[in-house]
């Protein structure tokens, strides 16, 4: 399993200030995104998340010069979400330099925008989605019934989504639900968040899942790195 890490971009910025030798008092805090991503990846970080604060809000990318900045700096995949909401907005951070694009959960219920950004991405785009049933309940759905995640998580697949990515906005996943997702799909299961601890971590190994998505843990230093992807392994 993947231990990818996010770093957030607001104004070129990292929003979280990325320090890890505070413990020891060692080195240097930063907020440069490109220096967070190249220490990371030094440490063996195969892929690195990307949120553009920014385009969320906007409804369209807003850190098309950060991303390339990073693109330029580290030679890994690089997975860019926030403000994707058409085939455009996925061309506009591929030129940047992403490798992988995060569609918004806006876009769930128009599927002829997810099969234009399918044609444009193919196997290297991904929807994400908040499983949380309160946050199902609340999205302003199309359609008469509410889906449940795996209907959901179906609909895209047959769509041609190839990856989801499941942010818990701090609450403990369902393992046994990630599993069955894993089973009945042909696709990769991601998870944003869900994992306080190394424990966590190994739960959702166990489960099948492909790739863990951390920010705050890791630049924080609540999780350790190197031990986050021993315990992956």
């Amino acid at each position: 399993m993947l231990v990818i890490p996010a770093i957030d971009l607001e104004r070129g910025r990292s929003r979280v200030v990325f320090w890890p030798g505070a413990s020891a008092g060692v080195g240097a805090p930063t907020d440069r995104p490109d220096v967070i991503a190249a220490r990371f990846v030094e440490q063996g970080a195969a892929m690195i998340h990307l949120v553009d604060f920014e385009g969320a809000r906007r409804g369209a990318p807003a850190a098309v010069d950060a991303i390339a900045a990073i693109a330029s700096r580290v030679a890994v995949p690089l997975q860019v979400a926030g403000g994707l909401e058409s085939a455009d907005a996925v061309r506009l951070v591929f030129a940047a330099g992403a490798t992988r694009a995060v569609l918004g959960m806006d876009v769930v219920d128009q599927p002829a925008i997810v099969r234009e950004c399918v044609e444009v991405a193919g196997d290297w785009l991904a929807v994400g989605l908040d499983p949380r049933p309160e946050r199902l309940a609340a999205f302003p759905w199309r359609r008469p019934a509410i889906p449940t995640l795996p209907e959901l998580v179906g609909e895209l697949a047959g769509l041609g989504v190839r990856r989801v990515v499941l942010a818990h906005g701090g609450v403990q996943p369902d393992v046994n639900l990630l599993h069955s997702l894993v089973r009945a799909y042909d696709v990769e299961v991601l998870v944003a968040g869900g994992a306080s601890d190394v424990g966590g971590i190994r739960r959702l190994r166990d489960a099948g899942v492909t790739g863990v998505v951390l920010g705050e843990a890791l630049l924080s230093g609540a999780i350790d790195f190197p031990a986050a992807l021993e315990a992956a392994a």
